[in-house]
Parts: structure tokens; C-alpha cells; sequence
């Protein structure tokens, strides 16, 4: 719902790469934006800035050269999407935060495990030094 994970994985990746690298998140359906993604976030020094959840139709472009999914059902839109298109796609699972429970510390626990989870494949997949990403 392009709320948490893709969110934030954008976030990474505008730190990570360099800075021509067009880098953009959306989602199969919109949902809500969620304050423990802000506040894991603001814990790297940054920020989602202005985003607001989107889908896939709102993305003002529709020229990538690689599309990576979090989530199973987002996967399986981006073969649908691209089935006819040049473009590379990758899965990369991530669990789902949202349905961490417990205290407040117990679910912002949950959120760092899939930020850092999602830096370290940044840095795998891009080659980046990951001291640079922290």
C-alpha cells in the first residue's frame, strides 16, 4: 500500500545512489502513511519529506530499468506490468512491520529490523558501501 516498506526503501536509496539515479515507490493500492516508518527514519537523520502513499497508476513515469518488490502481491503486479516491457524485477521479501505487537519499543523494533534489512540489500544489490548508507 506503498505505506512502510516501499517508503522506506525509497528513503535508503535516495541516500545510498548517487544523486541522477530516479528513484520512486508506489504500491498496488494506496494506504496510509504510517508514523513508525517517520520515526525510524528520522533515526537515520531522514525523512519521507511530502510523500504520500501511491499506486503504481500514479507514478508519473513508466520507464525503469529495475523494479523491486517487497511483497508478494506487489510482485506479482510488476510481472503483470512489465510483461510486455524491457525491465529487470526483483523480489526482495521484507517482512510486514504492521503486524508487529506489543509495546511501542516491541513494534519500533520490528520497523528497524526491516529498515536494516532493506540498507543491507541497497548495499548488496548496488554496491555501496554500507558505512555510506548508515
Amino acid at each position: 500500500m506503498n505505506a512502510v516498506r516501499s517508503p522506506m526503501a525509497e528513503a535508503l536509496a535516495r541516500r545510498a545512489l548517487p544523486a541522477a539515479t530516479f528513484v520512486a515507490s508506489a504500491g498496488v493500492r494506496s494506504g496510509e502513511r504510517d508514523p513508525f516508518v517517520d520515526a525510524v527514519l528520522a533515526e537515520e537523520g531522514l525523512s519521507l519529506g511530502e510523500h504520500h502513499p501511491r499506486t503504481i497508476d500514479e507514478l508519473e513515469d513508466d520507464y525503469f530499468d529495475l523494479i523491486v518488490t517487497l511483497a508478494p502481491q506487489a510482485h506479482h503486479a510488476a510481472l503483470e506490468l512489465t510483461r510486455s516491457m524491457a525491465v529487470e524485477v526483483e523480489y526482495w521479501p521484507m517482512p510486514d512491520p504492521t503486524s508487529a505487537t506489543g509495546t511501542r519499543e516491541q513494534i519500533m523494533a520490528a520497523y528497524r529490523e526491516v529498515r536494516e534489512r532493506l540498507k543491507a540489500r541497497i548495499a548488496e544489490r548496488f554496491g555501496q558501501d554500507r558505512t555510506r548508507a548508515e
